[in-house]
């Protein structure tokens, strides 16, 4: 028998890939060193130049804030030290001025860190080398929209504004806003808070406000109407109200609500039953209710130890019978005399007058 060979395996011919060769390695790692040996020097310039930014930032902010802040309470102690002397209290309200230093303390905090930030912030873009002006055209798109939409936020902040730094109104004043009208409890940038006559609190949005009537500011009048009767004698009665004011303006604590001594001005009006003598008073600021309603008491009071009459006096009521009502159709006996005085039934029976002054 004859044995078949066996067959060795083909052998590849294939050639191996052949390797990186060294040489280019080595160029690439030439040329990364010699790319950052070309640019370290100014990532480092980059680096420092915003590092610097960022702390002169930082610093002016923390200056700026503190001055401000020195400014705020260097102005509330002098309303505090001026509300200690004797007329300080009438011409100082010191919590009025404390808000409102305060408000615009905020504000200009709030402006001078805006404006610093923002500032430091471009800087260092534009050391980074990003274009700004496609950054700063969207934000303006951003700010016309986000505007648009909170158009009614920016004009309650903006009408705030003015009116601290105009100083219209301030904590304890009383107003008229149009919308409301009270006593100022609180002032802010967006809301004021007023209380009402009848306690209730007003939130009035600084943008609703087109008006404002301050009855707190300078000084209030009191006017006062005195109804006499058509026959007093109004030379007297003038002379009462006088020695009355005069008293009144001595006596604490009207000595100091009284700014000027009341003057007459004359007769307002003159009908046939009364007339009428005005009187008006320069008072302090909030005080012009209860200085005409002390008047009144007074004069009313001078007026009933004078006889003098507050007004016309009723009219006189007749009162009759109702039996002689009955007999008003019967005719008269003969011989009766139309002169003589009407039986008792018939006669009309006349209500005095009320005392002087219970009108």
């Amino acid at each position: 028998m004859f044995r078949t060979p066996r067959r060795s395996p083909p052998v590849s011919t294939a050639t191996p890939p052949p390797a990186a060769p060294l040489d280019s390695v080595s160029q690439t790692a030439t040329q990364a060193g010699s790319w950052v040996d070309d640019n370290w020097a100014g990532w480092l310039s980059a680096g420092l130049r915003i590092v610097l930014i960022l702390v002169i930032a930082i610093a002016l902010r923390t200056i700026v804030r503190r001055t401000i802040s020195k400014l705020i309470e260097r102005m509330n102690r002098g309303a505090e030290a001026a509300a200690g002397t004797a007329l300080g209290g009438l011409l100082v309200n010191a919590e009025r001025r404390r808000q409102r230093s305060e408000a615009i303390g905020s504000v200009l905090r709030s402006v001078a860190s805006f404006l610093i930030l923002g500032t430091a912030a471009l800087t260092v873009l534009s050391v980074l080398r990003i274009d700004l002006a496609p950054l700063l055209a969207s934000a303006g798109v951003a700010g016309v929209a986000i505007g648009f939409g909170a158009r009614n936020l920016v004009t309650d902040f903006l009408s705030g504004v003015f009116m601290i730094l105009e100083d219209q109104y301030g904590v304890g004043d009383v107003i008229d806003a149009g919308v409301a009208s009270g006593t100022v409890v609180e002032v802010g940038l967006r809301v004021t808070k007023l209380r009402g006559d009848n306690g209730e609190i007003w939130y009035v949005r600084n943008g609703e406000v087109k008006r404002i009537g301050n009855l707190s500011q300078g000084w209030a009048t009191a006017a006062v109407d005195v109804q006499v009767g058509a026959g007093a004698d109004l030379t007297r009665a003038r002379t009462v109200i006088t020695e009355t004011a005069d008293v009144m303006g001595k006596e604490d604590p009207w000595d100091e609500y009284l700014w000027e001594p009341v003057k007459v001005l004359g007769l307002e009006s003159v009908g046939p039953e009364f007339s009428v003598i005005q009187l008006q008073a320069k008072t302090m600021p909030g005080k012009a209710a209860p200085v005409a309603r002390e008047l009144r008491w007074r004069i009313k009071q001078a007026f009933d130890r004078e006889g003098i009459p507050l007004s016309g006096g009723a009219p006189a009521a007749t009162v009759t019978d109702p039996a002689a009502d009955a007999a008003e159709g019967a005719p008269m006996a003969p011989g009766a005399d139309e002169s003589a005085p009407p039986p008792a039934g018939q006669r009309p029976t006349t209500v005095p007058s009320p005392a002087a002054g219970e009108e």
